[in-house]
């Protein structure tokens, strides 16, 4: 979901802020939220310093590959807020992303903005439908393939969507644009047939370790209901 250099130019570049300045406006309040109901400041500290890691590999060690008008990349959006929380996930995917581009990437931190905010925003969103499609006496370790699908193709959807938006924004609807992006969302939205199996088979050890998954690493929806 990397937005390649020059896909968004000169003035037009000065969106990515703004929108970035809301990505991480919402991240703040699943901060809040995630100190307030999800096991406090320090829990909050633990997970996000686990999930920056976690991000960091997905984004530097995890294959990736051009295709259209950006990359494909295993990030496990999902996976992350199921097993810490929308707060600490939302941080990981900031911090990490941050991260691999002063290290690694140099080359990528122009289009931070747009970046940031592709991870961002479907992330907040599959935190509003996790409460809506998860009903509040159901732990997240006892989700179904149904709903570990529903979240992993909403956040996805939604990086592919945000890439198209940046892709348009910058370089208009001529066919080969479209062509670009077409190929982008087609090889991303392949990541849906894997992410959902990853998002069961990792709550299916949390629930069968749960002696080592519950705790101040973990988020507490993962072993307790609403």
């Amino acid at each position: 979901m990397h937005i390649e250099p020059g896909v968004v130019e000169g003035a037009k570049i000065l969106l990515s802020y703004a929108t970035a300045v809301t990505a991480f406006g919402l991240t703040a309040k699943l901060a809040l939220d995630s100190v307030r109901h999800n096991g406090g400041v320090t829990a909050l500290a633990l997970r996000s310093l686990l999930t920056t890691a976690l991000v960091f590999c997905f984004f530097e060690v995890f294959p990736h590959h051009p295709v259209g008008v950006s990359e494909v990349h295993l990030i496990l959006g999902s996976t992350l807020l199921l097993l810490f929380g929308a707060g600490a996930a939302a941080i990981g995917l900031a911090a990490g992303l941050l991260l691999q581009g002063l290290l690694f990437a140099q080359f990528d931190l122009p289009q931070y903005g747009m970046n940031v905010t592709t991870l961002l925003v479907p992330l907040w969103g599959i935190s509003l439908l996790a409460k809506r499609i998860v009903a509040p006496g159901t732990a997240y370790v006892d989700l179904s393939y149904r709903q570990a699908l529903a979240l992993s193709t909403a956040y996805q959807g939604g990086i592919v969507a945000w890439v198209a938006f940046w892709a348009f924004y910058g370089h208009g609807f001529s066919s080969e644009n479209l062509a670009a992006v077409g190929s982008f969302g087609l090889a991303y939205m392949s990541v849906i047939l894997i992410e959902p199996l990853i998002d069961l088979g990792v709550l299916a050890a949390a629930k069968a370790l749960s002696r080592f998954s519950q705790g101040p690493l973990f988020n507490v929806r993962l072993h307790q209901t609403a």
